[in-house]
């Protein structure tokens, strides 16, 4: 049996509930390969569109229209992904490990490519680069499904899957973190070595992109613990198994909205329209405040991760988490809309408030992954089947649909603010100049109100939870004795 950890015949139920099926050395593989993972997409997710616009210099118009109709399309095959994984077994029995083999190689040296200029033809440059996007997506929704999927293949305890996912999370977050140390270093080398944009980043292209993808690879120590069953159903039959996990139907909407509407006017066109900022100790350019920022606003939150799951048991369960952050993120907003951006007293004070935001925002993901799989468990008590594969590819989906429509907001938004692309650390228009400290700050507060409104439907009961639990160990110890019993049978003949 490839599984090292299978439910186990000879045990009685309450030595599988009290087993242990995370090793700490592997959980750590597994955080430091999802670290990984993020250090290439964070770089991706982060800077291409900024990348199109501002160093090839297409019109952000048309950058934001082809972003979102090719992101529109790459996450129609989430679901297909998704589906696939369902319905494979490997020769060894495994369901996702092999993805985290195979695919980080091929990920990275298509990331990589995005960011090196071909020749001086930007009509090509856009074609190659979408082209490579397209190829890229395909690979990484594979690995992305396998990745998280393993959340839920870790253990059959929900408690024991929470821990992973808090710090898979963390891992994620250490690697999109790290993404930020571009600006600082994109400043060194323009100002001290007299590097341009173009080589930057291609450098970078590789260093976070292939880099990161071969970092990824450590995930593939974590070990699949909780036997699947073999799926029969056809592709169709795999993906609209999700009418029965109304849990992620509900998360799924609900991050759609907040992610859509997160960002209208992105960090790096807010903190570049300025020529500087002067934070009392120094005085930095637009790109290397946009990482001050970040890194005193973000402290906290990143630390508020490692206490995930203690925070839950004392606020009353995962949901709770995702009502206290974006409550205090609508309340804080609004606050720091008045306060504004132009003093250092105001600066300031914005770093503080959105740093309180930050505490309970960094803790949803774990939050979102954890109840994702207690709702795998669901699916499988009320079907039969183990969606893990689905059921991650829909947060795939949701990050790119959501992105695609983020992105189409943001190029009509600058588009209408009269951003101008010539202009690189210089006051932009006074239109710009007028609106751009309102869309920053308050404009996610829309899709904060309507996460709240379609996550509030979400169920999080731990009586019921439990409930399950104990139904599937029953299962699988009686499914394991027959097998068993197959086997025998089929030895003695």
């Amino acid at each position: 049996m490839a599984n090292e950890n299978p439910v186990n015949s000879g045990e009685n139920l309450q030595e599988q509930e009290n087993r242990k099926y995370v090793k700490n050395g592997r959980l750590l593989s597994y955080a430091v390969g999802l670290g990984g993972q993020n250090l290439s997409y964070g770089f991706i997710s982060q800077w291409l569109f900024y990348y199109l616009t501002s160093v090839l210099g297409v019109n952000s118009k048309i950058v934001g229209l082809m972003t979102s109709i090719t992101r529109t399309w790459d996450s129609i095959n989430d679901p297909i992904v998704g589906a696939l994984v369902d319905r494979r077994r490997f020769k060894n029995g495994e369901k996702l490990r092999p993805y985290l083999l195979a695919t980080p190689p091929i990920i990275g040296i298509l990331t990589a490519l995005m960011f090196i200029k071909t020749g001086s033809n930007i009509t090509a440059s856009i074609i190659i680069v979408f082209a490579c996007y397209l190829l890229w997506d395909l690979f990484y929704s594979f690995q992305d499904v396998a990745l998280w999927g393993m959340v839920a293949l870790s253990s059959p305890h929900s408690e024991e899957r929470a821990k992973v996912s808090q710090w898979v999370t963390i891992g994620a977050g250490a690697g999109s973190t790290l993404v930020m140390s571009f600006q600082i270093l994109r400043s060194v080398m323009s100002n001290n070595l007299g590097m341009d944009d173009f080589k930057i980043f291609a450098f970078f292209g590789i260093a976070f992109g292939l880099g990161g993808e071969l970092i990824s690879l450590f995930a593939h120590r974590m070990k699949e613990a909780v036997d699947v069953p073999r799926s029969k159903e056809s592709l169709l039959e795999a993906i609209f198994v999700l009418r029965h996990n109304k849990t992620l139907l509900l998360i799924s909407a609900a991050r759609f909205f907040k992610d859509a509407f997160g960002a209208m006017l992105p960090w790096a066109y807010f903190f570049e329209s300025r020529q500087s900022f002067n934070f009392g100790f120094a005085t930095f350019d637009g790109g290397t405040s946009q990482v001050v920022y970040s890194v005193l606003m973000g402290v906290p939150g990143a630390l508020s991760m490692f206490f995930a799951t203690k925070v839950s048991d004392k606020v009353g369960g995962m949901k709770r988490i995702l009502i206290i952050a974006q409550t205090t993120a609508i309340v804080l907003r609004i606050v720091c809309y008045f306060i504004g951006f132009d003093s250092l007293g105001s600066m300031y004070a914005v770093i503080v408030l959105m740093a309180v935001v930050a505490i309970p925002t960094n803790m949803m993901d774990i939050a979102h992954r954890s109840l994702t799989s207690d709702s795998i468990d669901e699916v499988e008590l009320k079907t039969g089947k183990r969606t893990e594969g689905i059921s991650f590819s829909i947060q795939n989906f949701i990050s790119k649909i959501s992105s695609a429509a983020n992105s189409l907001i943001s190029g009509y938004i600058l588009s209408w603010l009269r951003y101008d692309n010539t202009k690189k650390n210089y006051l932009q228009g006074p239109l710009y100049m007028k609106w751009q400290w309102p869309i920053f700050i308050a404009g996610p507060i829309i899709g904060e109100i309507l996460y709240l409104i379609v996550i509030s439907f979400v169920r999080d009961d731990p009586e019921i939870r439990a409930q399950v639990e104990a139904q599937l160990l029953q299962r699988r110890k009686l499914l394991a004795e027959k097998m068993s019993e197959a086997e025998t049978a089929f030895n003695n003949a």
